[in-house]
């Protein structure tokens, strides 16, 4: 190990631009989240709390350069949705219930 990687965790995939929706980006700006350990956990290919089902599905769109989509509980009253283009170009950070665009940014 270089020491320019020394605890660096493993990034699996490219993720392109990381684009935070409305609702995800109030809640950074009042403090009352901080996206970034589910991001890291994303990248790492640790889907968060999702089925066995999506599970498999993201991990063999690892190799197969499919569609990404992780789930977070990050409280009881608050989870997050973090979904990354398959062609890599970018990667989304939202509330569930926010209606969110998965069409890579030109």
């Amino acid at each position: 190990m270089t020491p320019t990687n020394r605890g660096l965790p493993r990034r699996l995939f490219p993720t392109g631009a990381l684009v935070f929706s409305t609702g995800v980006a109030r809640l950074i700006d009042e403090g009352r989240l901080d996206p970034m350990p589910y991001f890291q956990r994303h990248r790492r290919g640790d889907w968060g709390d999702v089925s066995d089902i999506q599970w498999l599905e993201n991990s063999g769109a690892l190799a197969s350069g499919g569609y990404l989509d992780s789930t977070y509980v990050v409280t009881r009253e608050l989870t997050i949705r973090i979904f990354t283009e398959a062609d890599r170009c970018a990667t989304y950070i939202a509330l569930p219930t926010e209606p969110f665009s998965i069409t890579p940014i030109r």
